[in-house]
């Protein structure tokens, strides 16, 4: 296919993302793909136990309001949109999915749903298997699981692809494959030619977060200054037979594409840059360059990568107690000193009532809940303390909040505007599960 090209948009870059950017993109961008990624480490294990407690659908929350949103023009204009919203239950998110087409009147109401990311079968079979995180053996946390989801790839996405159909929708995928997948299957490429996946990844990479290389998480005002922020741009990219890739955004649009947005991407939630592992490929980022060959429009090159790994990582999460919380805040004169008071009140109080945690923190909102203590800090007027309690015993995480709404009456002066919250901790770790034992399939629904 030489001389071939083809432009794919990023539509979100987690879940609870704005879709107006994507409408842009699908309206003005020219684009042949769009692609919305909206599932972090929780996301799937959040939503499995909303659907087993008949508190939720199992898939994205939004997913409804965002198909609404860009079906119609991506009909219009020729766009394939896929999405990995089908979270917990893929299958129903493309039932839904052909049904609000069917209610738009569109004349292809298909959806191909990728299924076979959901192994809690295959892992709970193997309770030796080693935790990524911590090296113990999985049976550790095994009676607690509640979800356990591969990373499926690009090749996967592909197969749904394949069908025809103008939506995908997919469970657990890798995010730079939800982008990797459109990418091979446009353009014709082998999935163990790794010199262009190798750039297909970097691509995906960069485009994952959507905001975000667009200036969104890179802007700060005076130092790193991003143009209409609130009318934020998303990405696409331009990917060549050859595998030339440059990024853009629409004309108009916020935001900002440049050198150092994509630079900052590149290496966002990267542990090692010369092995970052996909499904697809190990990518070598250390020789990536960025050229700004015009306005918001950054070529990317040198991307490098090694042969996939023979496994795919797995997802695993589970439930690991509570956290209860309460807040108070303190202002005026010695605000810092009533606020420290209080907080040693409420952890006093916790352990008289005979309360134990498996971690107890007060820290000050506005002084040091983000860094931590720090020497010689100058102290603001105004402060909130924030006192939480890690516990298996939910009524002593519900005892954490009441102990520190109690301090109106009985703790030091001046405290006002509590809150308090319980919720339960959705923990997550990892595994490595032989690729012979993940098997995706491809089904496609439509509107009855």
């Amino acid at each position: 296919m030489a001389g071939a090209r083809v432009r794919i948009g990023s539509g979100a870059g987690f879940t609870g993302d704005r879709w107006e950017p994507a409408v842009e993109l699908v309206e003005q961008g020219g684009l042949d793909y769009i692609a919305f990624e909206c599932l972090a480490e929780r996301t799937i294990a959040r939503e499995t136990l909303s659907l087993r407690r008949g508190q939720g659908s199992g898939y994205n929350p939004q997913l409804e309001d965002r198909m609404r949103a860009v079906l119609p023009a991506a009909a219009a204009q020729g766009v394939r949109v896929l999405s990995n919203m089908g979270a917990a239950d893929p299958l129903a998110a493309g039932r839904k999915t052909a049904e609000i087409a069917a209610e738009l009147g569109l004349a292809d109401r298909r959806c191909a749903v990728l299924l076979g990311d959901d192994v809690q079968d295959a892992v709970a079979a193997r309770p030796g298997l080693p935790l990524m995180e911590t090296g113990a053996p999985l049976e550790s946390i095994l009676p607690r699981m509640a979800a356990a989801n591969a990373y499926l790839g690009a090749d996967a996405v592909a197969s749904a692809l394949e069908t025809g159909a103008p939506v995908v929708v997919t469970g657990r995928v890798a995010d730079p494959s939800l982008f990797v997948g459109p990418i091979v299957h446009a353009l014709g490429w082998s999935f163990d030619d790794y010199a262009r996946l190798a750039q297909a990844t970097a691509t995906g990479h960069l485009l994952e977060c959507a905001g975000q290389v667009t200036g969104g998480y890179f802007a700060d005002p005076g130092v790193k200054d991003v143009a209409d922020l609130a009318r934020l741009g998303f990405p696409f990219a331009d990917v060549t037979d050859a595998g030339e890739v440059t990024i853009g955004k629409c004309a108009g649009s916020g935001g900002r594409i440049d050198a150092a947005t994509c630079t900052e991407q590149l290496l966002y939630e990267v542990g090692d840059p010369a092995a970052y592992v996909t499904p697809d490929c190990v990518l070598d980022m250390t020789d990536i360059a960025f050229g700004e060959t015009g306005p918001d429009r950054v070529a990317v090159s040198g991307a490098r990568a090694q042969a996939r790994t023979d496994t795919y990582k797995v997802s695993v999460g589970y439930f690991d107690g509570y956290l209860g919380e309460g807040q108070l805040s303190y202002g005026g004169p010695n605000a810092v000193a009533r606020a420290r008071l209080a907080g040693e009140i409420v952890a006093e109080r916790l352990r008289l009532r005979g309360f134990a945690y498996d971690a107890l923190d007060a820290s000050l909102i506005g002084l040091d809940s983000l860094h931590g203590p720090g020497v010689g800090r100058p102290e603001p007027y105004e402060v909130r303390l924030r006192v939480t309690g890690r516990t298996q015993d939910r009524k002593a995480a519900e005892a954490v909040g009441f102990e520190v709404a109690a301090l109106y009456t009985n703790g030091p002066a001046g405290g006002a505007g509590d809150a308090a919250s319980v919720r339960e901790i959705l923990a997550v770790q990892s595994v490595l599960l032989p690729r012979d034992l993940v098997h995706p399939r491809v089904e496609v629904v439509d509107a009855c």
